[in-house]
């Protein structure tokens, strides 16, 4: 059966730490009929978090997929929902998320408005285009201020805010909202979990606002609709709900405006209106552009629309290991069809992977189904080597989509097994893990031949070793983190490598010319330019050539650190027609740009991290003395409800421990979250000391 996509919706709800997604998450579940009872997430019972370290912290680590109905004016909506965690350490699961996403609902906590995480979402949102309505929650808590947050919005967010509802009471006294756009009053009935409401007369105190604000809103509104703008000047009375509606919606959509909504999740007060506004301000699949790749045939673009008569196409987002049906390879089908025991085309490998079950999720529980179409999210098993971002597609219409960027890790720490014998369950695990990972890295370190993991904080590498204990059984002794520093060449410098080694018989040879240089316009990796003229140097060493300067670049002059990004111009050589291979090639470029990386001026990078802590006044000067002893620089100073706020930028070298120290300053009440900003160089004096460390 060939479903209507114009009512299917692939949302996400994405915010800062405990503003209260997953429960919001677990009443959308309740309301949509999809479990019959309210997972609390203090309980350790929501249905999202699944995980045991999510349950025993009581926050979200893994982003949970999970799919259910809602009737909205007489039509049944499907849902796709992604619930997605609000820790800056697992941003990675946020941003293959909204990789394959259509809309977005961000929450907001009343009391404390927009947060450096929803920040970051948004960020993240603006960068693949998805438009989103935004939901003030914990209306119900002291200090709670739906207008506020709306005015945040504007200022952080930077996208105009609508509010399309005032709050009836609040803080504890909180009972309802007033529609703006139906100009109708909602109290949620609180015996029934708030599963029915009932319509009552606007309170005449705030009959002012409402009108306000509704004229505020087809304002706005009038600006994207001349119809709408012809009836605010003749008779504004005229404007109809539908009006307002289908122009709010293509306004969400072109990303001008956020629909602003307020209520209580734990309280169950306005989830179902949220519900509605998914259903109508943000967009089905044929709404939005067709998804374009690249034939990687032909080299030129292509189009895909969203429809189960184009060819296959799909978007692995996530890889997961589940204890009793192995490897899952979660993906977003963005047309055509896929029938359970078919072939698809792994546009990465250019090999056939047998897709044999296909699943939709709920959370960690899986329900076969035989077949997926275009708009759709599921889960694949059978496969043999699928990663994080690869293209499925239709083998005789193969395409490659734009692929998932994450961020690179910041902090490591030496592990080791407790047990000599798992040594290698130790390295099967960090496999898994890595597969499903992508902003996870393991290395050996040069100078002291120690496994290295890498990630992006300390309760990130906690979680994983947690994992390695419970999942595979394995035992680690972690060593003391460290900061996970770069390297960078500020100069231009121009070299040549002869490498030559006889040994009786064939020996080996290779000369390459090349010009080594940073790599600008923020770009990163290696830029590679064969300028070799007159097949001085044959093709076939070429990408040897490339290889062996990629391979090198992960061990830096200075330290044996990383360098980031390099562009190198090979220029000219020469070869042996005997002599010279692969090989000779590939160890010249290794043994050239060690010697040429030293004479462009490597310099040593460290990670800076935005710093945001919320304090009392008293403590203010402390805390701003101890920031500034870190090396840090304070940004910016605001008030958030009676606290101070301060942000800064700190090396996160002198971050260790802070957590602590922040206590001892506060006597406990202040609170700080840290997130990655950029590599920065590092002084003179403490390069010095880490390169000392290191050789």
């Amino acid at each position: 059966m060939v479903k209507n996509l114009k009512y299917t919706r692939n949302i996400g709800i994405a915010a800062h730490i405990d503003a209260g997604k997953t429960t919001t998450t677990e009443r959308i579940l309740f309301y949509t009929g999809m479990t019959y009872k309210i997972g609390e997430v203090h309980d350790g019972a929501a249905t999202m978090d699944w995980m045991i370290q999510e349950q025993e912290r009581g926050i979200t680590i893994t982003s949970a997929a999970t799919r259910c109905e809602w009737t909205y004016c007489n039509n049944k909506y499907q849902i796709n929902l992604i619930d997605t965690p609000g820790h800056v350490d697992f941003t990675v699961e946020v941003e293959r998320s909204l990789r394959i996403l259509d809309g977005m609902v961000i929450l907001f906590s009343a009391v404390d408005g927009v947060e450096p995480q929803s920040e970051t979402v948004s960020r993240q949102a603006d960068k693949y285009r998805i438009p989103r309505i935004g939901f003030v929650n914990k209306m119900d808590r002291q200090g709670a201020d739906f207008f506020n947050v709306c005015n945040e919005v504007k200022k952080k967010i930077g996208i105009n805010p609508l509010p399309l509802q005032v709050p009836i009471g609040s803080e504890e006294d909180f009972k309802g909202v007033v529609d703006i756009i139906s100009n109708k009053a909602i109290i949620w009935d609180e015996n029934n979990y708030g599963m029915s409401y009932k319509r009552v007369a606007i309170p005449e105190n705030l009959k002012d606002i409402v009108e306000e604000y509704r004229r505020r809103l087809i304002e706005v509104l009038a600006g994207y609709d001349d119809f709408i703008l012809e009836k605010f000047f003749d008779d504004p009375i005229s404007i109809t709900e539908n009006e307002l509606i289908e122009t709010l919606r293509k306004a969400t959509i072109k990303l001008d405006v956020i629909p602003m909504l307020c209520g209580s999740s734990f309280k169950n007060k306005g989830v179902q209106a949220m519900l509605d506004a998914v259903c109508r301000y943000l967009p089905s699949p044929v709404d939005l552009e067709d998804i374009i790749g690249r034939n990687p045939k032909t080299g030129f673009q292509e189009k895909r629309k969203p429809s189960e008569k184009e060819p296959f196409t799909a978007l692995a987002f996530k890889i997961s290991t589940d204890p009793f049906v192995g490897r899952l390879a979660f993906f977003r089908v963005y047309s055509g069809k896929l029938n359970a025991g078919s072939y698809i085309l792994n546009t990465r490998t250019d090999s056939k992977e047998r897709i044999s079950r296909i699943y939709q999720m709920h959370a960690n529980k899986q329900n076969p189904i035989n077949s997926i179409q275009a708009g759709d999210i599921g889960a694949a098993v059978g496969f043999k080597e699928i990663k994080t971002g690869d293209t499925l597609c239709d083998e005789k219409k193969p395409i490659v989509l734009e692929n998932i960027s994450f961020p690179e890790p910041v902090i490591g720490l030496a592990l080791e097994p407790k047990y000599k014998a798992d040594i290698d369950k130790m390295g099967i695990a960090l496999t898994k893990l890595l597969e499903e990972d992508p902003t996870l890295h393991v290395r050996t370190d040069s100078t002291s031949g120690q496994t290295i993991l890498s990630g992006m904080g300390e309760l990130h590498l906690d979680i994983i070793i947690d994992r390695m204990k419970r999942e595979f059984k394995v035992e680690v002794i972690p060593g003391e983190p460290q900061v996970e520093y770069k390297e960078a060449l500020t100069a231009n410098y121009k070299h040549r490598e002869v490498y030559k080694k006889q040994t009786g018989g064939r020996g080996k040879f290779a000369d390459i010319i090349f010009i080594i240089e940073p790599l600008k316009g923020g770009k990163n990796g290696l830029e590679f330019i064969n300028a070799v003229k007159g097949g001085n140097i044959p093709k076939e060493f070429i990408s040897s050539i490339e290889k062996g300067f990629k391979e090198a670049m992960k061990s830096g002059p200075l330290a044996n650190y990383e360098v980031d990004a390099i562009k190198i111009t090979l220029i000219d050589g020469s070869y042996h027609p005997v002599d010279s291979d692969q090989l000779s090639f590939e160890l010249a470029a290794k043994i050239g740009f060690k010697a040429a990386s030293k004479n462009a001026k490597p310099i040593l990078l460290e990670p800076i991290m935005k710093l945001e802590v919320i304090t009392s006044e008293e403590n203010l000067g402390d805390i701003v003395s101890d920031i500034n002893r870190r090396r840090g620089e304070v940004s910016g100073m605001e008030d958030r409800n009676q606290a101070k706020v301060i942000k800064a930028k700190v090396p996160l070298a002198e971050m260790f421990g802070y957590i602590t120290t922040l206590r001892t300053l506060s006597s406990g009440r202040a609170t700080a979250i840290m997130e990655f900003s950029h590599y920065h160089a590092s002084p003179q004096n403490i390069a010095e000391e880490i390169i000392s460390k290191r050789n």
